[in-house]
């Protein structure tokens, strides 16, 4: 499925269910209080998923001699958005024209999840034969840090913050839109 399309989906379907909850809630206002109560709510507003690929090396030197490698190759998920719990009170003001002025918290990584079943090992190496040596119980968890920490970076390089703040105001926008308000502008954050 391609990308655009994903978020054309998810937006549609975003903005559909909420434009539903709301107009399914008799006697709420739409004024600044109740209109953050409710995107609170929705807490994470995940707007944006890469899929990644690493591979991860890591050498640990033993004592007195030899060396201990591994080779991981992972497939992770990389998800972001914005952190709708974060937003207050004063991020949200209603103009005289009844526009919504909305300030939304910066966009972050949310969750960074491998996928099991695609990560595996491809290779171990071990260049050392003394039985008093231990084998390093924690070189592959170390490794799968490693390997989530590079994702992590490479959807920072890859514009994945952007993307998810462009995201996440198109989906902001056609909730508040199917809610019955009429103008939505956003402000950089403070």
């Amino acid at each position: 499925m391609k990308p655009k399309f994903l978020f054309a989906a998810t937006a549609l379907l975003f903005g559909a269910s909420v434009g539903l909850f709301i107009a399914g809630r008799p006697g709420l206002s739409l004024d600044s209080p109740s209109l953050l109560r409710e995107i609170q709510r929705l807490n994470e507003l995940v707007s944006v998923k890469y899929s990644i690929q690493k591979v991860v090396g890591i050498e640990e030197q033993k004592y007195p001699l030899g060396t201990e490698k591994i080779l991981l190759i992972t497939q992770a998920q990389v998800l972001a958005g914005i952190d709708l719990s974060a937003l207050r009170s004063e991020n949200i003001i209603v103009t005289k024209s009844k526009a919504r002025l909305i300030q939304l918290p910066p966009a972050k990584i949310l969750h960074v999840v491998i996928d099991e079943k695609q990560t595996k090992v491809w290779d171990r190496q071990v260049t050392w034969r003394t039985p008093w040596v231990p084998y390093g119980k924690d070189l592959e968890g170390r490794a799968r840090q490693a390997a989530i920490e590079s994702t992590k970076q490479a959807a920072l390089e890859m514009g994945i913050l952007k993307e998810a703040e462009k995201n996440a105001r198109t989906s902001i926008e056609a909730l508040l839109r199917a809610a019955g308000i009429e103008q939505v502008v956003f402000s950089p954050p403070s």
